[in-house]
């Protein structure tokens, strides 16, 4: 089968988790099929030349990416449009026109957009069966934070009933669409008059293998965070963290480290002693696995976290807040820790920090976890019965 695979974001390396599910879903594809991949170019020096990314495809097209900037004139513009202002300021003519080209000179009998960004594009590849990979809408549900002011409420709940507007048409338009988690296929559902049966739950996983026996030297009482703070609810995580978390677990374990990875975004965060920002780490996995405990204390967004599930396939006890676990299918207390206001996750957070025998069977659990539930070699069969059930069904 011939496959044109549309990607928000440049696949290697993979430095955050979109990157990390795509680049796993391309391998998986391309065992068995032939994909073309178009994808934007999020960093200046993607390389389309990579040896891992040759290893797979034959043909790759690397187009910029243009960052959305809120105030710029085409995303005010968006402010009297029924598409989300994001899509039309970074709607991208190049792409548009790649597609266009792509499809003319050759016989794709799938497209598979993965995420909004490509699925915005639909009209370009209107008369080819397509896949929509990973709809989310957990991170734009409507469903307000408590800590948000009023005019943030205002604002989030104008911002979904746009995207519910627009999502509702868009996803008619495809023959089906995958989501991470059951939660995000159960509100999918009930937002949406989507059949229930065009919806498969595929979700974030880790190749278990590649995460054994990785050298590292324990660095005490050091936490780490990894998230990119594009990513609204990874900024939003650490904000929360450091100013009501941190100064409470500082208090008791004054040589605590906390270490956050990822692209910051030129975001500010709150002076505290012993935080680095690492920005982008080229051995992001032996960072973890240095760490004592594993962050992921999110107040929003959807999906699964892939933070969670690689710190447990190392080995890194996860503290996180129900919303960051939500998905997983994971047992408090048993496969990682669980606390929701600031107070409970300091005590969590220093618990585990003073307690060995504690962080030894999270560690355990966690990987036993992992390997029988969120391995790319279980769930990577499944994903391709709906790629070959969405060309089949469309004959």
């Amino acid at each position: 089968m011939k496959i044109l695979f549309l990607s928000r974001w440049f696949p290697y390396p993979t430095n955050n988790g979109s990157k990390l599910r795509i680049y796993n879903l391309l391998r998986g594809l391309a065992e068995f099929h032939d994909v073309t991949l178009l994808s934007f170019a999020d960093q200046p020096d993607a390389n389309p030349d990579a040896p891992e990314i040759r290893s797979i495809f034959s043909d790759v097209y690397v187009i910029p990416w243009r960052e959305f900037s809120p105030n710029s004139p085409r995303a005010l513009s968006g402010l009297f449009s029924f598409t989300p202002r994001s899509l039309v300021d970074t709607f991208s003519s190049e792409m548009a026109g790649k597609i266009r080209q792509l499809i003319s000179e050759q016989e794709f009998d799938l497209v598979i957009a993965s995420q909004l960004s490509m699925a915005a594009y639909r009209l370009y590849y209107k008369n080819i069966p397509a896949l929509f990979e990973e709809v989310e809408v957990g991170l734009s549900d409507g469903e307000s934070h408590p800590t948000m002011d009023y005019k943030k409420r205002i604002r989030s709940a104008l911002t979904w009933f746009k995207l519910r507007l627009y999502l509702s048409r868009l996803l008619r338009s495809f023959q089906a669409c995958t989501v991470v988690s059951e939660q995000e296929r159960q509100l999918l559902t009930r937002r949406f008059s989507t059949s229930v049966d065009s919806i498969e739950v595929i979700p974030n996983c880790v190749r278990v293998d590649e995460y054994n026996n990785l050298e590292s030297v324990l660095k005490p009482n050091q936490l780490v965070f990894s998230g990119s703070f594009r990513y609204h609810a990874n900024y939003e995580a650490m904000i929360w963290f450091i100013r009501k978390v941190y100064p409470q677990i500082l208090a008791q374990i004054p040589d605590v480290q906390l270490v956050i990875t990822g692209d910051h975004a030129n975001l500010p965060i709150p002076p505290a002693p012993g935080v680095t920002l690492a920005g982008y780490v080229d051995v992001i996995k032996a960072l973890i696995a240095s760490s004592w405990i594993s962050l992921a204390p999110l107040l929003s967004g959807g999906g699964t976290r892939l933070k969670i599930l690689e710190a447990m396939a190392i080995g890194t006890p996860v503290v996180s807040t129900t919303k960051g676990a939500e998905g997983l299918g994971s047992i408090a207390g048993e496969h990682l820790l669980i606390a929701d206001t600031p107070n409970a996750f300091a005590i969590q957070v220093s618990r585990l920090l003073r307690d060995k025998s504690l962080r030894d069977q999270l560690s355990i659990n966690g990987k036993e976890f992992v390997n029988g539930r969120y391995n790319w070699e279980a769930a990577m069969p499944r994903f391709l019965r709906v790629v070959e059930n969405t060309v089949r069904q469309s004959l």
